[in-house]
């Protein structure tokens, strides 16, 4: 299987199942002489893990990532980082009835197809548990990216959805709800429709909204490795994520030039920032703004109709335990991605100067 690596200078590899031993991965390219900080690393994996509120997956993991090398006495020694996360709460037997079974919208059939053999339990590789490994290298390479500040939000549950631009709202109340919304009003409204559709045995989408300030100028390349081309491939990446926009968005396609041209002002800031701070793939020194769309999670406490490996019309029954809405978990992995793309062309950048 390939794909399993992300980034060029600063790279991730990742490895492990859902219901396998443990998962983990290597950093490589982590520069010599970062002060990492480990318990911010532990705090944004404990905003991913299963089980910390009622409208999120009642598995227990405790998440607790243990680092193996490259990290000697606090500090980044310059050579691979490598780590791993011990799964503790796996309940194969939840999956047994899937061996032969196809779930709906999972990639149950294709990994099938693709390889032959594949391991049923909990999704094995294409389960979203592998994003923990994720968080922790962003973590790392948040602590990289010195006073740049990404901070990642959820604005929709369903047809309900957050309307005020983020520069009302303030990032510091993101935590103070189970659901990762600032806006104290919304976040109720937004419980409460996760708790009533998991009541109901189903399952609901919904969208994260990051943001990044601080943001130095020219990030990106400008041909393919646009940076929102980037950003776009790393949210892409990302369990159930099935639409990604910035800045303007898909709102640009029913505007004029001349009402959504960012106008340059004196000092290299613009009047507006349609653009998402990025222009011509390149960061302009304005906040990055973008959305990222999430799917309803395709397993769901009700009987789904389905094949099985021959082919036979089979009822595929609901168990496990699954989130009802994957939005409120999503959040660090987010502004991990989105770190992890940061990180590479801020290297980049320093290795060009």
């Amino acid at each position: 299987m390939a794909g399993n690596s992300f980034g060029t200078i600063f790279k991730l590899s990742t490895y492990g199942e859902s219901h396998g031993k443990a998962i983990g991965g290597i950093i490589d390219g982590c520069p010599p002489g970062l002060k990492i900080d480990l318990d911010f690393v532990q705090s944004q994996l404990d905003k991913r893990k299963p089980g910390q509120s009622k409208i999120t997956t009642q598995r227990k993991e405790s998440d607790q990532v243990e680092f193996l090398s490259g990290i000697f006495e606090g500090i980044s020694t310059g050579t691979p980082i490598a780590f791993q996360i011990v799964n503790e709460d796996a309940k194969s037997k939840d999956y047994s009835h899937l061996k032969d079974n196809y779930r709906p919208s999972h990639a149950d059939y294709v990994y099938d197809q693709k390889y032959g053999h594949r391991d049923y339990r909990g999704g094995g590789r294409s389960s979203a548990r592998e994003t923990a490994c994720r968080v922790v290298a962003g973590a790392i390479a948040i602590q990289l990216l010195n006073d740049l500040k990404i901070n990642a939000y959820v604005s929709q549950v369903g047809e309900l959805r957050l309307e005020k631009d983020y520069s009302q709202l303030d990032f510091q109340k993101i935590e103070n709800t189970i659901v990762r919304c600032p806006d104290t009003e919304m976040a109720e409204r937004f419980i409460a429709k996760i708790d009533s559709i998991r009541k109901e045995g189903d399952t609901i989408g919904g969208m994260i909204s990051c943001v990044i300030e601080n943001v130095p100028v020219g990030l990106g390349e400008p041909v393919f490795d646009k940076l929102h081309a980037e950003l776009a491939k790393a949210m892409m990446s990302i369990n159930a994520v099935k639409g990604f926009e910035y800045g303007s968005g898909f709102k640009a396609c029913t505007m004029q030039g001349s009402e959504h041209n960012d106008i340059i002002r004196s000092g290299g800031d613009t009047e507006c920032n349609f653009s998402g701070g990025i222009q011509g793939g390149i960061s302009n020194g304005q906040d990055i703004y973008f959305n990222v769309a999430f799917k309803p999670v395709a397993t769901l406490m009700k009987d789904q109709k389905s094949i099985d490996k021959e082919g036979n019309e089979i009822i595929v029954k609901g168990k496990g335990r699954h989130d009802p809405c994957v939005v409120p978990r999503a959040v660090p992995i987010v502004e991990a991605m989105a770190a992890l793309v940061l990180v590479d062309f801020f290297l980049l950048q320093k290795i060009n100067k």
